[in-house]
């Protein structure tokens, strides 16, 4: 069978892979589910459009972390497959498409920051939570519709030879799979990551210009702060995933190091909270009040606990001078029905 790179270079670096997939899913997982309970919130009380796209980013984000684990058990196995293989081609397809889900969401949150302060009148006449709900279907069908080739991949050509019957799940492919998968690979590189990544920019720097001039010192420090994480989110945790898409496209298969450039896109779930934060002082005041709220209960909890263990053991102290004032008491009756002597000899 043709297939793409060898797999040895994954001897021993299985562990690593298993570690930043670990590393994720324990840091992201918490700081997400701060999140949307804190963009449900928000939305309950005063519903904005910006609130509807970021809720659905970390709602994709959410949903890699909880598919994370299945990467996590094949990464623990040697990178080899040891689940059901209805389960590769599914946890693949949500992986794919969640890392160009996020790529997607923040375009659209940098369109929707740079119209409501380039052009305020025009953006308050305008119905943006219905327009913000069709935006984001209108990503997730794009991102789904591109990532389903995982099930074309998985299922093209001789079933004998697929991923699940050679151990692994989408890591090696034969010539005629990546006849098909090197160019859609190039092509989400350009639709899915240069496009949104143009957008991003041009209205971040042109946000950033229009602040210059006359916004607050403080919106301004809050547009630096969102304009860094989502840099930091294209550049570093997307870019050389991407750029990967087009050095396997020039040379006809899948780079070697590809994998790793993988682990960096798997990073976004952990950078994007600082979207968040950073996407308005609502978020942060609302941020700020849950953490202030849950680090309470977690005083009182300690409180309480500490309040049980103290009667705990005040009981088992009370319980352990029974029998010695019990033997007090026998002894004092011995000396006064007659045993003077003993006790004074005692």
């Amino acid at each position: 069978m043709d297939t793409g790179p060898d797999q040895s270079y994954f001897s021993g670096n299985h562990w690593f892979v298993f570690s930043v997939y670990l590393l994720t899913f324990l840091v992201g997982l918490p700081v997400n589910l701060l999140a949307l309970v804190v963009f449900v919130g928000k939305l309950q009380r005063r519903p904005v459009a910006v609130d509807v796209l970021l809720l659905n980013l970390t709602a994709s984000d959410l949903l890699l972390l909880l598919f994370l684990p299945f990467r996590m058990v094949e990464a623990a196995n040697g990178m080899h497959w040891p689940l059901p293989f209805i389960l590769c081609p599914l946890s693949g397809f949500i992986f794919f498409t969640t890392i160009y889900l996020t790529a997607l969401f923040l375009a659209a949150v940098s369109i929707e920051r740079f119209l409501s302060v380039a052009h305020p009148l025009w953006y308050k006449t305008r119905p943006r939570l219905g327009q913000a709900g069709l935006v984001s279907v209108a990503c997730w069908l794009l991102a789904s519709a591109h990532c389903s080739v995982v099930y074309v991949i998985e299922f093209s050509g001789d079933i004998s030879h697929s991923q699940g019957t050679n151990g692994t799940c989408y890591l090696e492919f034969r010539k005629d799979q990546l006849a098909i998968l090197l160019p859609v690979r190039l092509e989400m590189a350009v639709v899915l990551f240069v496009v949104p990544l143009i957008i991003t920019s041009y209205c971040y720097s042109r946000l950033v210009w229009i602040l210059g001039r006359g916004g607050s010192h403080r919106r301004q420090r809050r547009v630096a702060g969102l304009l860094a994480a989502t840099l930091l989110n294209f550049l570093v945790c997307f870019g050389p995933y991407n750029v990967s898409h087009v050095v396997g496209y020039i040379c006809g298969e899948s780079p070697a190091w590809r994998i790793y450039v993988t682990l960096l896109s798997t990073l976004n779930s952990c950078v994007d909270p600082f979207v968040y934060y950073f996407s308005s002082s609502g978020f942060q005041a609302d941020f700020h009040e849950l953490l202030r709220r849950l680090c309470g209960l977690w005083g009182q909890w300690q409180q309480e606990s500490s309040m049980e263990l103290k009667e705990q053991k005040g009981g088992e102290e009370q319980r352990a001078d029974r029998p010695a004032e019990r033997k007090t008491s026998e002894h004092s009756q011995g000396c006064g029905t007659g045993g003077q002597v003993a006790c004074a000899e005692s």
